[in-house]
């Protein structure tokens, strides 16, 4: 038995020979009710914070990508001349 049938109750699990598919269309859109419920939205330090860590990363990569193209055309320059 998996950790998400553990999780559900009897009640909520879908049948497993398909059952009503108008049934477990409304048993998937309370989940994803119940579990938008559950998302807190970042304070505006948190949000700022996280939005430079990211734009940091993303530079530190960008040089990265920068130095070995640099050093891969310099090599193939000098290997073929």
């Amino acid at each position: 038995m998996s950790d998400t049938e553990v999780i559900q109750s009897a009640a909520e699990r879908p049948s497993r020979g398909g059952g009503n598919i108008f049934a477990r269309i409304a048993l998937f859109v309370r989940q994803v009710v119940a579990e938008l419920k559950k998302v807190v939205a970042p304070t505006r330090s948190e949000l700022m914070t996280y939005t430079s860590v990211v734009l940091v990363f993303l530079i530190v990569v960008m040089i990265f990508v920068v130095v070995l193209d640099y050093g891969f055309g310099m090599l193939a320059g000098w290997v073929f001349g």
